[in-house]
């Protein structure tokens, strides 16, 4: 028998309030101690929610390299490659441009320029710094840059014989370029390639790029023009790559889109396709050198085939461009090196160089090749070489220039022009004094030069430029932007 304590339904109802009235206290005070400890919380982390955090900027770079180890392994062209832009795109890269103004001088220092320019013995060594073992090949060096600031040109300009007339005379051949070009970005009825790689080397002789306020636009669609027809023919800029003219067409275009995409890296101008073509033109020569150290006709290989040193001087300028672009290419030491062994060998006992073997020629008994000959060493480092020295002394005591007779070639004028820059002092006195009025009495009014020669036939390894009223104007503006424009340039494309 059990016994059970009956609580009363008063007792009962007093309970179940109790219970109730404990359970909401406990959520009230679970609640608060909640609330208690997010306040807590919320003072702790408080200040450091508040305090602005800092921003952090990424900036890619790729870095500098040295040239490429050569690499005996042949390098395959990618199958695949984007299209390049059209022409109509032009506007719209331009558009995209940061600024539509001339392209500012990069922050780099400069030294004044010294009167004292060159000593007979190579002015600054060109090359020696930037050559297949140079130093920093991917920036603009201090040379190139000069171009880029009118005031400095105009200094350079006074300091190695040229007058503001000169410039003058670049400005009225560039306007007179600017209203020729085809509305393709070309100009040319033949060997097109060419001519829009003489027109763009113009331009860029004097930093006119993309972004230029006046000649922007025009520079752009040749660079687009020459970029379309890398893509479309896998690396190739010439009309025809297998034809006799093809490698100087090939090696002009390269050189013109290989400065260009050097500018357009340095003051970040994107245009598509412009370092891949770029990379592609210049492996093609590397990949067509000749087996003697030269380039060939239709660059064909074997111990048949023709080479001679206008083609070859071509080829060295491209390279050399190909280099400073900062590029990765496939034995272009190596290639370089061939080519200038091959250069070295024409040189004949009077210190000119011959055509192709040392005592040939093709101007009435003067080697007309020899700048060819000393450009193409002074630009990659060989300045000192007792062949530049021996070679510019017969240029020193043998050219001749009279606009206006057998001696105005203007194809063997260029180079010259450029290698006694670079050799400077007496030397380069004497020759601008020949040649720089010559070629400012005979600009025509409307930008353009007239035929050189005066109706006689003018002594020249090629003097197509006597009919080719673009192709001269090219090369008389190149030879006026010689004053200023260091990164050693050309010729003309045929021999």
């Amino acid at each position: 028998m059990s016994l059970h304590a009956r609580l009363s339904p008063e007792a009962l109802v007093k309970l179940r309030i109790q219970k109730r009235t404990s359970t909401i206290l406990s959520l009230i005070l679970s609640a608060l101690s909640l609330l208690l400890i997010l306040l807590v919380l919320w003072g702790l982390l408080l200040p450091t929610m508040l305090k602005e955090s800092e921003t952090i900027t990424v900036i890619s770079r790729k870095p500098v390299e040295d040239p490429p180890i050569d690499d005996p392994k042949p390098r395959n062209t990618p199958s695949k490659t984007p299209s390049s832009p059209s022409h109509a795109m032009s506007n719209v890269l331009l558009a995209n441009l940061t600024s539509p103004v001339s392209v500012p001088v990069p922050e780099v220092e400069i030294m004044t320029p010294s009167t004292d320019y060159g000593n007979d013995d190579d002015f600054g060594d060109y090359g020696k710094d930037n050559g297949p073992d140079g130093e920093d090949v991917t920036r603009i060096p201090p040379e190139l840059q000069k171009r880029c600031s009118k005031q400095d040109r105009l200094q350079r300009l006074a300091a190695t014989g040229g007058t503001p007339a000169c410039e003058d005379a670049v400005e009225k051949g560039l306007e007179w370029i600017k209203a020729t070009q085809s509305s393709d970005g070309s100009w040319g009825n033949s060997n097109k390639p060419a001519m829009t790689g003489f027109a763009l080397l113009a331009y860029l002789g004097r930093c006119e790029t993309p972004r230029s306020e006046k000649y922007g636009e025009s520079c752009l669609r040749a660079i687009v023009y020459l970029v379309d027809l890398g893509m479309k023919q896998n690396g190739s800029l010439a009309a025809n790559f297998a034809s006799q003219s093809g490698p100087y067409e090939h090696a002009i275009a390269t050189y013109a889109i290989a400065e260009a995409a050097t500018f357009c890296k340095q003051f970040d101008i994107a245009i598509p396709n412009l370092p891949e073509v770029t990379r592609m033109a210049g492996q093609l020569i590397i990949d067509n050198q000749n087996e003697n150290g030269g380039w060939a006709y239709s660059y064909a290989k074997g111990a048949g085939a023709h080479t001679d040193l206008s083609v070859v001087a071509w080829q060295l300028q491209a390279l050399k461009a190909c280099l400073h672009s900062g590029l990765e290419f496939s034995n272009l030491t190596r290639s370089a090196n061939r080519g200038l062994e091959y250069v070295a060998k024409l040189q004949n006992a009077k210190g000119g160089f011959g055509y192709n073997s040392p005592n040939s020629q093709h101007a009435g008994g003067y080697f007309s090749l020899t700048g060819a000959g000393v450009l193409s060493l002074q630009m990659w480092g060989k300045g000192n070489h007792a062949a530049v020295r021996q070679g510019a002394r017969y240029i020193e005591t043998e050219s001749e220039f009279d606009y206006n007779n057998e001696t105005a070639d203007l194809y063997g004028h260029y180079y010259e022009a450029q290698a006694m820059l670079n050799r400077g002092g007496r030397q380069w006195d004497k020759y601008n004094e020949m040649l720089r009025d010559q070629l400012l009495a005979n600009q025509n009014p409307d930008g353009s030069w007239k035929a050189p020669g005066g109706g006689n036939k003018v002594r020249a390894a090629g003097a197509q430029y006597v009919d080719n009223t673009h192709y001269r104007n090219c090369l008389n503006i190149l030879m006026l932007e010689v004053y200023y424009r260091f990164l050693p340039g050309t010729g003309a494309w045929m021999n």
